[in-house]
């Protein structure tokens, strides 16, 4: 059989011939960005290979790959298979000083009061844990000062976990890692189709339950905290990551009528799941309004106090989904929209996520092209918040019209924005910067995903009989709506000109919503009864929702008059 060899990582593997490249790269145990599962069709996991490698593979797919790409050595790690021995580079760590959002609004005047507590029994020297009302275990000795507890956000890109002492209140540490899960399937509806299989559950499962009790062990040896003595883990997450985590099958979730199998408000043994805690631990796994509204947005509910709010406030958590809740004076109606993985920067031309070098901001004031990257690295490519700064900025210069062409009328822009829009291969491609463009396929994917949201928010309007005006507040949620603009949403088409000023961001509200059911179990209460009463609304059988998704994919008009489109 052909050995692999990864030049750039100093690794060797023996793969079956016919094997693809990318299978290579998984055997050697090594991650690259492969969201499509290696189905060919995300174009994420490219390779520049060398003249010799070049011979000894065959390439069976060549998915967003110019000629001229094709003549350089680009090529597909899923798509090229290996016939003799190889030695090939991969791609540098372009995902370096990944930056996660760690905080957000919480419930600060909450009493401490955990639902785990210990009491301590003098004359029999030993220390009862309980749960609730359940007794756990005993423990020998006086232990009643060592209490700790984990609460963890399990976002589809990235996980965040805290370590807190339940006696004190205390975070002890925090921190943050990509989702592994993300690397064999983008977004929530590609994971549920992998998930679907025992194979596909248990990879999911396996690494992700993994990677989290990893990063809790990192945090205890930091906080010199014993394992054994960490006695609960709050996992908050999407309807989705819930059920992966849990090992429980999502495929209802992926079938009409998208009934979850795990509705949450319940207590799983920690060891079940994997994690290393507690011989007698446990996992708590908030409730869930639906198939597609799950716990990092009923986390996101109390953390926001949206049941006790007067008015009228939109929550919205802008990523691979958009869900938002809809309150009017503690009356709450939940939907979720279908956004895709281009808000993360994912079947993008040149999309990444928000690491090191990723393009965040965009500005084409008087026609020069103007830039910001993340750590003010040179530009390696374009997250989500630098996607949308951009097709907005293009919408307003009229570089882009309305139906998301690019303009023809090329010789009406500004010298610098004409230089900017070239032609390659025959298409057409907006420069940010030499390296780092936006093509026209690019503009596609932003306005599926934008006209997603924006028709989920016009439909909770219209069911309501409100109009944009009449909306108080509007809450942005997540890590990658807290780094957007209010004027680039707006620009987008994303949020209607009525919200203009009323915008507020929130921050990671899944991660504070679970700090506060680790902390205080009167509100694991609490949210299982407001959740009972959120209305779910199912887009799928609204008559409106097609015909509003359709026209809010379009753009506001440009600044300007007197553009073409451009094929």
């Amino acid at each position: 059989m052909p050995q692999v060899t990864f030049r750039s990582h100093d690794r060797t593997v023996t793969v079956p011939t016919g094997s693809s490249l990318l299978d290579a790269v998984r055997r050697a145990r090594m991650r690259i960005e492969a969201p499509c599962n290696g189905g060919g069709t995300c174009g994420k996991c490219r390779v520049q290979l060398d003249s010799e490698a070049q011979t000894r593979t065959r390439r069976v797919g060549d998915r967003g790959l110019s000629a001229t790409e094709q003549e350089q050595g680009w090529a597909l790690l899923c798509s090229t298979l290996v016939e003799e021995d190889v030695v090939l580079d991969l791609p540098g760590a372009s995902e370096s000083g990944l930056r996660v959002l760690d905080h957000g609004l919480g419930l600060d005047d909450l009493p401490l009061a955990p639902w785990i507590s210990k009491r301590h029994h003098a004359e029999r020297n030993v220390t009862e844990v309980w749960g609730g009302d359940t007794l756990l275990a005993e423990e020998p000795g006086d232990t009643a000062s060592r209490l700790y507890g984990v609460a963890v956000d399990i976002g589809s890109t990235t996980l965040v976990v805290a370590l807190v002492d339940l006696g004190t209140g205390s975070r002890l540490g925090l921190i943050s890692a990509i989702n592994p899960q993300a690397t064999h399937a983008q977004d929530v509806l590609s994971r549920i189709k992998l998930g679907s299989s025992p194979d596909g559950l248990d990879l999911l499962h396996r690494e992700l339950m993994a990677e989290i009790d990893r990063m809790i062990g990192v945090l205890a040896a930091e906080a010199r905290v014993p394992r054994r003595r960490i006695y609960e883990v709050v996992l908050s997450g999407n309807t989705c990551m819930l059920h992966l985590a849990a090992r429980v099958d999502p495929q209802p979730l992926g079938q009409y009528p998208y009934t979850p199998t795990l509705t949450g408000g319940q207590h799983l043994p920690a060891a079940d799941l994997g994690l290393s805690i507690a011989s007698f631990g446990q996992a708590y796994l908030p409730p869930v309004v639906s198939g597609f509204v799950g716990a990092d947005i009923t986390a996101g509910m109390l953390s926001s106090r949206l049941a006790e709010a007067t008015g009228t406030i939109l929550f919205v958590d802008i990523g691979t989904n958009g869900e938002m809740i809809l309150a009017r004076d503690g009356h709450l109606q939940a939907t979720s929209t279908a956004a895709g993985p281009a808000f993360e920067g994912m079947n993008i031309t040149c999309g990444m996520r928000a690491a090191r070098g990723a393009i965040e901001r965009v500005s084409l004031a008087e026609g020069t092209v103007t830039v910001r990257t993340i750590d003010e690295a040179p530009a390696v490519g374009l997250c989500g918040s630098g996607l949308i700064d951009a097709v907005a900025e293009l919408v307003v210069q009229g570089v882009v019209e309305p139906s998301g062409r690019f303009t023809r009328a090329v010789a009406d822009l500004a010298p610098g924005l004409r230089e900017a829009l070239i032609r390659r291969d025959g298409k057409a491609f907006f420069h940010l910067t030499p390296e780092v463009s936006l093509s026209q396929s690019d503009i596609r994917q932003m306005q599926l995903a934008k006209g997603a949201v924006r028709a989920g928010i016009d439909v909770l309007l219209a069911r309501n009989g409100l109009t944009a005006a009449q909306v108080d507040r509007a809450l942005i949620a997540g890590s990658f709506g807290y780094h957007l603009t209010a004027r680039s949403l707006i620009d987008l088409g994303l949020f209607p000109p009525e919200f203009d000023g009323r915008i507020e961001y929130v921050g990671n509200t899944s991660l504070t919503g679970a700090l506060a059911l680790l902390t205080h179990a009167e509100s694991r209460t609490r949210l299982i009864a407001q959740v009972a009463t959120v209305e779910p609304v199912e887009l799928a059988n609204d008559e409106a929702f097609t015909k509003m998704f359709v026209t809010a994919m379009g753009f506001p008009a440009p600044a300007r008059p007197g553009w073409e489109a451009v094929a």
